[in-house]
């Protein structure tokens, strides 16, 4: 079996089988783009049924050299799932990542950002240029609904139910949800469409976009990320902001609030509650209180 072949076949069966994103398939497949180039490197002809657990510990081993441990635990769990699929297909009868161990690594939590910092923020876009509606609702947006960037680039007009309050989400997999939008949020979009977008040449095939770029196509990931970098600067905010904090703090501002946490898994469109559990360490604070307030001994 040659690498070419098991690295084509296991796209298709992150794909196809276990149903997840572009960019999820893509990072897959690219720790074991590296691995190839490895054994490429170092003259290593061995091939995917072939490669011992030694072959295998010499590559992370160097690759450790230049990545962070995060980084090499999520590398090894490339490769894990990898040589699952192998076996699941019965070209292997071993996994040799079995026993390589993962670097120990804290649980990361989010950077989040305050009402405040959000307020400044977005204050911060030039809504006298036509692009400045368009970046105000596009924040206003990700923060009220809790989207990934990518939800936020493919949203479609035909997925905003205006007046039941209500946006269907595209999300990880293809997999569909419902996300309550806020009225004032409703209302930018609203005004966006009708005055701004309406003025805009759009290219066939992107007419049910909501988010246009000046040539009448859907915006890219990489777009959204300059709007805020640029928006973060100008607001004089420090934090090292992307997207994925308005929706960090989308689901943290909803906790300090009192929200219900399976409520905000499936609002963030979270398959586990494990991952939404992460926002719980932030609001340790807010549980304190909660107990001093309302427990019945907190006096004793």
């Amino acid at each position: 079996m040659k690498w070419s072949q098991a690295l084509k076949d296991y796209e298709s069966y992150l794909k196809i089988e276990r149903g997840l994103s572009k960019n999820s398939v893509t990072n897959y497949c690219l720790d074991i783009h590296k691995l190839i180039s490895f054994l490429e490197l170092h003259q290593i002809t061995i091939s995917p049924v072939e490669i011992s657990s030694e072959v295998l510990q010499d590559f992370i081993y160097e690759s450790a050299k230049s990545i962070n441990p995060r980084s090499q635990a999520r590398l090894i769990s490339g490769l894990k799932s990898f040589f699952n699929y192998l076996i699941f297909e019965d070209y292997r009868n071993d996994n040799p990542t079995e026993l390589i161990e993962s670097p120990k690594i804290g649980r990361k939590l989010p950077d989040t950002l305050s009402v405040e910092e959000i307020d400044r923020l977005i204050a911060t876009i030039d809504l006298s240029k036509p692009e400045g509606e368009r970046n105000r609702t596009m924040l206003e947006t990700m923060y009220s609904c809790g989207l990934r960037v990518s939800e936020l680039v493919n949203l479609k007009i035909s997925d905003i139910f205006f007046e039941e309050g209500f946006i269907k989400v595209s999300g990880k997999g293809d997999k569909q949800r419902f996300v309550p939008i806020a009225a004032a949020t409703i209302k930018y979009i609203d005004t966006y469409i009708s005055e701004i977008r309406s003025h805009v040449t759009i290219e066939k095939g992107f007419e049910d976009f909501v988010f246009l770029n000046r040539r009448g196509k859907s915006l890219t990931r990489a777009m959204i990320f300059t709007i805020i970098k640029n928006a973060t600067r100008d607001a004089g905010i420090k934090k090292n902001i992307s997207p994925h904090t308005f929706r960090h703090s989308f689901a943290t501002h909803l906790l300090q609030n009192g929200a219900d946490l399976r409520a905000i898994q499936q609002m963030l469109g979270h398959e586990s509650i494990t991952t939404t559990e992460v926002y719980m360490h932030l609001n340790r604070k807010d549980l304190a209180k909660v107990i001093d307030k309302h427990h019945p001994r907190k006096d004793f």
